[in-house]
């Protein structure tokens, strides 16, 4: 909040205008005039009998005033009163009684007239009264007997004092009694209660008159009240009376109210305008009344109406005729009301209407003096001429007097004079002088030369010109030396000279002329008026809520006009900063460290300057934690509950939002607490549930948003009785370790739980659904016990019962368990397997008799492993892998396998003690698939014309190789593409020596295998003929064929960036993300995913280097993501989404290879051959002036092959991104990579329960299943690395 203030507001204005006004009708001092009194005592002057009295009396006038005084209406002769003195040039008295002298004896009506030659005036008559503070009458004070429940009123009395004394009731200890709506003082100094109780009882009621004239306090002798009450009443009568007398003091009744003061149904009130009215109802009853007031035929006074003494006493301010009326107070109970009805006149000792003001006039002018007044009843009006009633005082002709009103015609220095106007009636009278002076003057003007006023804009601007001159002169104003006369509505012209601009400009500024003339002569003066600027502040302090021990600043920043200098004061509270070095104020703030409680309040900073003053506040609330609650107390003890109740501590202006309620048990656990309950924060009070055998302690803890409190001071303690237990243990279990024994367990009670001394189990058990007795022992301090000799695997009914030395718990409940369990017996029959396409298979077997389960089943196993390749027949190591299914299952299938491939497997029954035997080992084959890329594609030996180009076989041919296919086509200057030339290579060639090419010319090639499912993936490369520089032949041969052919060149796509292709080979916890990129090098990449479906943000992972792959980590298995791919640096640009699923957990590995020492060896070897072999590899490629192939891929693409992914489930080599060529029939996966129905009836449910399994987006098994590695011998050395995700996607088509 901003507030403003400047010299020029309104308010300032009016008092400036009308002190200016009253300037104007001043006479010079050096001109004649008639005597003026300014200064003299009041009219009812009561004085302090201990000093000396001062009777004022002060006038001015030329030449100056002689004065003379009367007493009580006779000339009051000084010079014959030693002990009156007249100040020198005065005539106020002074009357000296400090030495010997009495107030009493000066007693009196003083009158002071002031006279010269031109007149006399008069002050008002001066009551002079010395204050009287008398002592209390010697008295006897009867003490007071009051049965509980009846009124009382105690009288005080005091003694008549002037002025009237100041009461109030205090004790011996000087404290004050307190007062309510049930006992209260009344206006007349009366304490009344309304009903009176027993903790009324004391003997110190002690009435007070403080007089403050004389600054003396009386006090009344004390008075005694005792209060029986009905119980101690009834005793003492019993005492004194014998059985056969009827006694009983009356119960305490109710009764409805009635009044104790004022007395009757109606009373009058008359009180004078301008004064406050006072009304008082005060009413007895029980329970105790309450009061309310209300006009009849009106309402209560807005702004001026006030309740006091708990709404027993009404007030009026300011009171006015329109206040007369009836008001009545209604007191009321629930048995009942009364009321009192109170006719209030208000009547009016004379105010003025018109006042008469003084009157100079030029001789021959003239002019009147009128006398207005008003009161209740009229006042009469008279007039005096110099302190001479008018009808004897000596005649004048150019007077006649009319009512209220004196005529003036053709006046003459000799009508000089003072008259005074009495307006009179029974309430009091007015007297005011005014003086008639007739002068012949020129015009004069009062106000300095050339003085300067500055004002700050869009305020009112007044111009001073206060003057003199008889006749009274006119007055104009002009701006500037040779301005024209200014008029118009920009400017107020006042009677008194002033000429105001009402809103001042800065363009306002200037010298203004002011011109005063009459039929004398004429005068001028100059002024000069500047606009300022206004101050602002231009950010204010905020609002701020700090905790205790911070620290916090209020900015304070303001704008000011450059010529005047602000300066910037804090307040707080509107009062001076506290002198504490903790508060730092710079030029634009205020800093308050390390805040303390005492801190908070309301902040101002002030601007101030010389023309204005603006100031914004904040409030500053500090907040903490609460303080701790206090005196805790315990009742209504019982044997299961108690009522715990508490005083909340100060919340530190953070509301408190709940109290928390901790125990002690200081028989087990002294000195730790424990959560009980918690209660909102408006509650005190709170029922707490006991348990048995403990002995309790509380404490509470006060909670706000800041934090909790200290915990309060701990209650007094109670022990509970002991008691049986009121509950069992809980998790009870029958299990076996072993075949032959039951092992029973269960959750022990804990601490009070046990409910007393003793605590021990019953554990008791019996064969199910075989008749047997319960066997039963009891234990201590166990929570096991294991039963030997039992069956295998048969259910057994278990139950286990608390007592202790006081009896036992409730029946417990029973719980089935069983016996240990044993290996199964059998193994599964009928194993059949189905081949569903070339990586899945579906398993069907009969499932064992449950009795030969010999315990729970938990499911069954496969276990299967790869044989060997059926393109290569070489040994390799065998890694068997498992698959779980839960339940009694009767089928499953085997995802992950590899095309082309032969195959083991057997089933095995599962329980809790372990595997059972294995179903004969079934053999089974996967048909063919597509094959991988080719292993490498190497170019070399360039010539004008020829190229040479060798490559490897398929890591993985998944089937019989038939042919390969090479396609390449010639790329210009411009990477425009020639036309495409393809051809066929037997599955048997290693090599090709491509002649007949252009000489200089760039080519690139694709190559890929083919078995008789379909083409696998390709691989790409380019390279250059060698340059002949005599030839110039633009055209060139596109094919080994014999003829040359003008070839048709295609434009390529410009390069611009664009991410496409996004895709995801996903295992259980991770996925393979990979893309491909066109646009400028060097870009960073970020992946970003989530889960599919949700609304929550992208993750984002940022990609090191300029990669086409990511690996994200740490994914949920089983779970669908999203996931897109984006550059740095460019707004806006990333792929569109694609969707894949983790897979479920993967089948174990039945032996890790991975922690051998020789594998790990051997691994290592081989790492480091391979980084050997890469940087001889790296070395040859730079010296023959290779560069990197996937940049100059991005820009040339074959039109026709679409990329494929390698089969070993890598990221294999780069794909143009514009190979999107339909593929041929049955080579590859319908483009929208969907699976037909019919081509397998299996649901995901199907699926075992391995580890490393992940799934496709269309709900499909990909990548590897790894298992248990077991040396065995094998076909070949043939990788055992799984089929790619394409391939195991296509084998469902």
């Amino acid at each position: 909040m901003m507030t403003k203030k400047t010299i020029s507001a309104s308010r300032a204005s009016l008092i400036l205008f009308l002190c200016q006004m009253i300037t104007a009708l001043e006479v010079p001092l050096d001109l004649s005039q008639p005597p003026t009194i300014t200064q003299q005592s009041p009219k009812d002057y009561i004085v302090d009998p201990r000093e000396n009295i001062v009777i004022q009396c002060e006038a001015k006038g030329k030449p100056p005033p002689s004065f003379s005084w009367t007493r009580n209406g006779t000339h009051f002769d000084i010079d014959k009163d030693a002990r009156v003195t007249v100040k020198p040039n005065s005539g106020t008295l002074v009357i000296n009684i400090m030495n010997g002298g009495k107030a009493e004896a000066y007693e009196g009506v003083y009158q002071c007239t002031a006279r010269n030659e031109r007149g006399a005036a008069i002050s008002n008559n001066i009551v002079i009264r010395p204050s009287r503070s008398p002592l209390w009458t010697k008295e006897k004070v009867e003490p007071k007997h009051v049965r509980e429940g009846d009124p009382l009123v105690l009288h005080c009395s005091p003694p008549v004092g002037l002025p009237p004394p100041i009461i109030f009731w205090m004790d011996n200890s000087f404290q004050r009694l307190p007062q309510n709506e049930r006992v209260s003082q009344g206006l007349n100094g009366d304490l009344y209660f309304s009903n009176v109780k027993p903790e009324d009882t004391r003997e110190d009621y002690i009435c007070y008159a403080r007089f403050n004239h004389t600054q003396t306090i009386q006090q009344k002798q004390p008075i005694s009240v005792k209060v029986f009450s009905m119980d101690s009443l009834n005793e003492t009568i019993s005492a004194n009376l014998s059985d056969t007398d009827f006694y009983g003091a009356k119960p305490l009744t109710e009764r409805r109210p009635t009044l104790l003061t004022p007395v009757g149904s109606t009373s009058n009130k008359v009180e004078l305008r301008g004064n406050v009215l006072l009304l008082e109802c005060i009413a007895e009853g029980l329970p105790t009344p309450l009061i309310r007031w209300i006009k009849e035929g009106g309402e209560l006074p807005i702004n001026r109406t006030f309740f006091e003494n708990f709404k027993k006493t009404l007030k009026i301010v300011e009171v006015s005729e329109a206040d007369s009326g009836k008001y009545k107070c209604v007191a009321r109970n629930p048995l009942g009301s009364t009321h009192h009805t109170i006719t209030v006149t208000v009547k009016a000792a004379p105010y003025w209407i018109t006042a008469p003001r003084n009157l100079v006039l030029s001789p021959g002018e003239d002019g009147t003096l009128i006398c207005r007044a008003n009161g209740n009843p009229k006042p009469n009006i008279s007039w005096l001429t110099n302190g001479v009633p008018i009808a004897i005082a000596p005649e004048d002709p150019s007077r006649k007097v009319d009512g209220d009103t004196i005529i003036f015609s053709d006046v003459q220095e000799r009508s000089s004079a003072v008259y005074q106007c009495n307006a009179s009636n029974e309430y009091g009278y007015l007297l005011a002088n005014a003086f008639v002076n007739v002068l012949a003057e020129p015009p004069r003007i009062l106000t300095p030369a050339n003085k300067l006023y500055q004002i700050i804009a869009n305020n009112p601007a007044l111009l001073d010109c206060a003057f003199f001159g008889s006749p009274v002169p006119e007055i104009e104003w002009f701006k500037g030396v040779k301005g024209s006369i200014l008029h118009g509505d920009l400017y107020v012209f006042h009677d008194n000279g002033t000429l105001e601009i009402p809103v001042a400009q800065k363009d306002s500024s200037g010298t203004y002329t002011c011109v005063a003339r009459n039929k004398l002569g004429k005068v001028q003066n100059e002024v000069h008026l500047e606009v300022k600027d206004p101050t602002m502040i231009i950010k204010q302090p905020e609002y701020k809520i700090i905790q205790k021990g911070g620290q916090v600043s209020f900015e304070c920043t303001i704008k000011h006009d450059r010529t005047l200098l602000p300066t910037i004061t804090w307040l707080k509270d509107n009062g001076e900063l506290p002198d504490d070095e903790r508060f730092i104020i710079h030029k634009d703030s205020l800093a308050i460290m390390n805040v303390t409680d005492k801190d908070d309040g309301t902040y101002t900073c002030v601007a101030n300057t010389t023309l204005d003053s603006v100031s914004a506040s904040a409030v500053l609330t500090v907040v903490d934690r609460p303080d701790p609650p206090f005196d805790l107390e315990l009742t209504d003890q019982l044997e299961r509950s108690i009522q715990l109740s508490w005083i909340p501590g100060y919340d530190n202006n953070s509301p408190i939002t709940n109290f928390v309620i901790e125990y002690e048990d200081g028989m087990r656990e002294p000195g730790v607490w424990h959560y009980q309950t918690e209660v909102r924060g408006t509650q005190t009070t709170v029922q707490l549930k006991l348990s048995p055998y403990v002995n309790y302690s509380f404490r509470v803890i006060a909670v706000n948003e800041i934090g909790r409190s200290q915990p309060s001071e701990a209650s007094e303690q109670y022990l509970t009785k002991a008691a049986k237990p009121d509950e069992n243990p809980s998790g009870v279990q029958g299990i076996g370790s072993e075949p032959d024994n039951l092992v029973i367990i269960w959750e022990p009670l804990k601490g009070f739980q046990s409910n007393g001394r003793g605590l021990q189990y019953k554990v008791s058990w019996r064969q199910k659904d075989v008749g047997d007795e319960w066997t039963s022992v009891i234990v201590a301090n166990v929570s096991k016990y294991i039963v030997s000799g039992t069956p295998t695997f048969v259910p057994y009914e278990i139950k286990v019962q608390a007592l202790n030395d006081i009896g036992y718990a409730p029946e417990p409940a029973e719980v089935i368990g069983h016996s240990g369990e044993d290996l199964p017996m059998v193994a599964p029959g009928n194993v059949q397997v189905h081949i569903v396409n070339s990586t899945l298979a579906k398993v069907h077997w009969d499932p064992v008799p449950l009795k030969t389960v010999r315990g729970h089943l938990q499911g069954y196993r496969i276990y299967y492993w790869k044989v060997q390749s059926l393109s290569k027949r070489r040994r390799r190591h065998v890694e068997k892998k498992i698959l779980t299914f839960s339940g009694n299952k009767t089928h499953g299938m085997l995802p992950g396998l590899e095309p082309y491939s032969s195959y083991k497997l057997n089933v095995r029954v599962v329980n809790g003690k372990g595997e059972g035997p294995a179903s004969p080992d079934k053999l089974f084959k996967t048909p063919e698939g597509v094959p991988s890329s080719p292993s490498f594609l190497k170019i070399s030996n360039p010539t004008l014309d020829s190229l040479t180009l060798e490559w490897g076989p398929p890591t993985h041919p998944n089937g019989i190789l038939i042919a390969y296919t090479l396609k390449f086509q010639p790329i210009n200057s411009t990477h425009e593409l020639g036309p495409l030339v393809e051809i066929r290579i037997p599955a048997n060639e290693t090599s090709l020596i491509l002649s007949n090419l252009n000489y200089s010319t760039r080519y690139k090639f694709y190559f890929y295998a083919q078995t008789s499912v379909g083409s696998g993936s390709q691989i790409t490369e380019e390279a250059v003929t060698i340059m002949d520089e005599g030839y110039s032949e633009t055209l060139f041969a596109t094919s080994p064929v014999i003829h040359t052919v003008h070839p048709t060149f295609y434009k390529v796509r410009p390069v611009y960036p664009r991410i496409r292709n996004v895709t995801a080979s996903a295992a259980e916890t991770y996925a393979n993300i990979s893309w491909e990129y066109e646009g400028p090098d060097h870009m960073n990449f970020y992946v970003e995913y989530g889960v599919a479906g949700s609304k929550e943000d992208w993750k984002k992972e940022i990609v090191n280097g300029s990669r086409s792959f990511f690996v994200l980590k740490g994914l949920t298995p089983g779970t669908s993501y999203k996931v897109r791919v984006g550059a740095e640096g460019l707004s806006g640009f990333v792929s569109s989404e694609d969707v894949f699923e983790t897979g479920p957990a993967m089948a174990s590995r039945q032996v890790d290879i991975a922690t051998q020492g020789w594998f790990i060896g051997l691994m290592c070897a081989v790492a480091l051959l391979i980084l050997i072999l890469l940087i001889v590899c790296f070395i040859r490629r730079n010296k023959g002036g290779k560069y990197p192939v996937k940049e100059k891929e991005d820009a040339h693409a074959d039109p026709e092959i679409q990329p494929m992914k390698e089969d070993d489930g890598t990221f294999g080599e780069y794909s143009d991104a514009e190979d999107h060529k339909p593929l041929k029939k049955g080579s590859r996966t319908p483009s929208d990579r969907t699976v037909k129905k019919e081509d397998s009836d299996d649901s995901l449910v199907d699926y075992g329960e391995g580890v490393n399994g992940q799934f496709n987006e269309d709900g499909s098994f990909i990548g590897q299943y790894s298992g248990k590695k077991e040396k065995e011998p094998a076909e070949g050395n043939e990788s055992s690395e799984a089929p790619s995700p394409v391939n195991a996607m296509n084998s469902f088509v």
